[in-house]
């Protein structure tokens, strides 16, 4: 079954709000939506977001939580509980990268990439679920990255691969329930997300070879709310980058070790 979900008067919670692709979500959806609450850990950045939205839009409700911790996801439901938001639209954009061998990788670190992009983006979904009025979306932002192991992006990569998998299993099994959900992938996204994933002293994220799947996050916003709204369970903005998913599918395991080995040998280079 194929469920489509009207985003004109949705009422969204969007996660990860306060820059990037969660604040191009605010901007896409605001002149459509009857309603928005914005979710990051960023007081002033989470304002600086509202204070761009066009004039007139939809009602607009900022929440300052930090959803990797148990703390943070209950002052979002608490908020959710305790006044009249009625969402029927989640944006699980909140995420957070990791660049570098993982040997060297702060525990810590570690840790908050999992709990971010797992642990939070699961829980909340259970948690939201119940309080989605119907019809509902979901939307869940993954990664190109999920369609290959990638050194020094090691546990971000295989968090994206969860997603994923995630994704697309509950878009089978809510569309008879009035949910739909769609799985975002794109490729390289001119963000913030390079700043936030280089650790402290360490390299800058590798972007050898990555020009042709970049994307404006302008353009992977807009086709993942297409996405959604047509009832897709899964897009990969851009040609180029659905091209790169179906290839690193159908690569034989061994040449594509072959090819990730050689370009972890060349570096800097």
């Amino acid at each position: 079954m194929k469920t489509r979900f009207p985003l004109e008067g949705c009422r969204a919670v969007i996660t990860g709000a306060s820059s990037g692709l969660g604040a191009e979500f605010a901007r896409q959806l605001a002149p459509r939506a009857a309603a928005l609450l914005l979710v990051a850990r960023r007081e002033a950045e989470l304002a600086a977001v509202r204070r761009s939205l066009p004039p007139g839009s939809a009602e607009v409700r900022l929440l300052v939580a930090d959803l990797a911790t148990d703390a943070g996801r209950d002052a979002l439901l608490a908020a959710l509980d305790a006044t009249a938001f009625r969402p029927n639209l989640l944006v699980n954009n909140a995420g957070l990268g990791d660049y570098g061998r993982f040997d060297a990788a702060p525990a810590a670190r570690s840790r908050a990439v999992l709990e971010l992009n797992i642990t939070a983006l699961t829980l909340l979904t259970h948690a939201l679920l119940p309080r989605l009025t119907r019809p509902a979306g979901i939307l869940q932002v993954s990664s190109l990255g999920a369609s290959l192991p990638v050194p020094e992006l090691a546990v971000y990569a295989a968090s994206k691969a969860y997603v994923s998998s995630f994704a697309e299993a509950l878009a089978v099994e809510l569309a008879p329930c009035g949910v739909t959900v769609t799985c975002l992938c794109p490729g390289p996204t001119p963000t913030g997300f390079s700043g936030a994933a280089r650790r402290p002293g360490g390299p800058d994220t590798d972007r050898r070879g990555t020009g042709p799947l970049r994307m404006p996050p302008e353009a992977v916003v807009a086709a993942g709310l297409a996405a959604l709204a047509a009832g897709r369970p899964s897009v990969h903005p851009g040609r180029t980058v659905a091209f790169a998913a179906w290839l690193f599918r159908v690569l034989p395991r061994p040449l594509l070790w072959s090819l990730l080995r050689r370009r972890a040998a060349r570096g800097g280079d």
